[in-house]
């Protein structure tokens, strides 16, 4: 593909993560007064937001978000890339912005001047590395159709959405001008799932964005049985592999699979990872096979950057790398 300024621009939820660790004790009481299902993403409005903020001791403040985290380890993997998302004229704002001009990642989505302020997603983290994310999504809803300039979009390679994005209204709206302008420029368009639970709110729309306008699709096990409303995975598998010309279903300490135009490629996890944090595991897998997608490389070594990213994220506090991703795999890749 020619004549692109980046290979990858990612559309999403424009946050900024709080995390903290937790007992399972304070999980289960939150499900029974909250209904907070572990492992999952809630959406919460501001007033408990602030509440658990205030719950929350020796939290870490970064930015995030899906697509954000994805563009900050493909930026790490040394990709050249653009992020579009929506935040408030406000400090959290002014910090997002300035984490992702730091990594060289353009940003130039208009800040929401008004009442709703930035939005935040307080993670909770367990001791079995699980996370738990409450989210407030503030300004972020306010993503409209009009945040999308199609000659913008065709300038990147692939243009990738967040599944969590369909639960403000407008976003979807934007999703579709994004992935039509992609494909009338002989762009890619990749989606990820994001979260069961999402899918289980928005199936139909999500089957529509995939059957028929996304060619990469990503997802965990979980993802893509509720999508497909089936206990097998390889059933869901095989209607998805019908749908979309390449799918990649991340399979936690299995693996992943990876099925392109009919061919598979099972791509083993990385091993002896200590896991700290599940908190961006799927973004980051996305980056490293994306990364590896815009370079040209095979199935195979997309999948292999994917599962070093996700290791890499997993073993530490945070969905965004502490240390150079392309150093890391620099000493895993011969």
């Amino acid at each position: 593909m020619s004549n692109t300024e980046y290979g990858l621009i990612t559309i999403g939820n424009a946050l900024v993560d709080v995390l903290a660790k937790t007992s399972e004790d304070y999980i289960a009481q939150q499900k029974i007064e909250s209904g907070m299902e572990k492992g999952s993403m809630n959406l919460v409005d501001e007033k408990r937001a602030l509440a658990l903020y205030h719950d929350m001791d020796n939290s870490i403040e970064m930015s995030g978000g899906s697509a954000g985290n994805t563009m900050a380890c493909y930026a790490s993997l040394g990709g050249k890339g653009a992020y579009i998302g929506k935040v408030a004229d406000d400090q959290l704002g002014i910090t997002f912005a300035s984490d992702l001009h730091n990594m060289s990642v353009d940003f130039k989505t208009p800040a929401l001047s008004g009442n709703a302020s930035t939005g935040r997603c307080m993670i909770l983290v367990t001791p079995d590395g699980e996370r738990t994310m409450n989210t407030y999504l503030g300004a972020a809803v306010e993503l409209t159709p009009d945040d999308i300039d199609e000659d913008f979009i065709a300038k990147g390679e692939v243009v990738y959405l967040e599944g969590y994005l369909f639960d403000p209204p407008k976003a979807m709206e934007a999703y579709i001008k994004a992935a039509r302008a992609a494909h009338k420029a002989s762009r890619r368009v990749a989606l990820s799932l994001s979260d069961s639970f999402c899918v289980h709110r928005h199936r139909e729309a999500f089957k529509d964005l995939v059957s028929y306008h996304t060619d990469i699709l990503f997802a965990n096990e979980d993802e893509i049985k509720a999508l497909y409303e089936t206990d097998d995975l390889e059933e869901a598998i095989d209607i998805a592999q019908s749908k979309c010309a390449i799918i990649a279903i991340t399979c936690s300490a299995k693996g992943s699979i990876i099925i392109q135009s009919g061919t598979r490629t099972d791509i083993p996890a990385e091993p002896n990872v200590t896991v700290i944090d599940t908190t961006g595991a799927g973004d980051s897998y996305a980056a490293g096979f994306l990364y590896g997608f815009t370079h040209k490389m095979d199935m195979a070594q997309c999948g292999r950057l994917g599962s070093i990213a996700a290791a890499t994220v997993i073993a530490q506090m945070g969905p965004r790398p502490d240390m150079s991703l392309a150093d890391i795999v620099k000493k895993k890749v011969a």
